[in-house]
């Protein structure tokens, strides 16, 4: 990889990793969202303490591709988490557009396609444990 795309890389892994995990933070600061995260689980018949997992894919992932340790899985983790975010909660936008015309769920498609592009990319040069 050349410097350039080890550079864009690390970019990509710190915005997708930094935006992500201050929705993580949001959540352990607040709690009581996990509540409604249950609710939505167990509204597809599966247990309330699922909902925890969101800590896996909102601050561990994020931390991991931030770092560049274990930066694959880390961002499948975050993957895996819009995944079920989409599903769980923005099935009803999932073919709407806003008022501007941009996609509904943009944010978390961007998350989502990101995610799977660092999947794919690795971490570059610059990582604790570089690919």
């Amino acid at each position: 990889m050349t410097y350039y795309q080890s550079l864009a890389t690390l970019i990509l892994r710190l915005g997708l990793g930094i935006l992500v995990m201050l929705h993580g933070i949001s959540k352990i600061l607040h709690p009581g969202s996990l509540d409604f995260i249950a609710g939505k689980l167990g509204n597809f018949g599966l247990p309330g303490e699922l909902a925890y997992l969101v800590y896996v894919g909102e601050i561990l992932g994020p931390l991991m591709i931030i770092f560049g340790y274990f930066n694959r899985l880390g961002a499948i983790f975050i993957a895996i988490n819009m995944v079920a975010a989409i599903l769980l909660v923005h099935t009803a936008e999932l073919f709407k557009l806003t008022s501007n015309g941009g996609w509904a769920l943009e944010l978390q498609g961007l998350y989502l396609l990101g995610a799977v592009a660092v999947a794919l990319l690795g971490t570059g040069k610059y990582a604790l444990r570089p690919d």
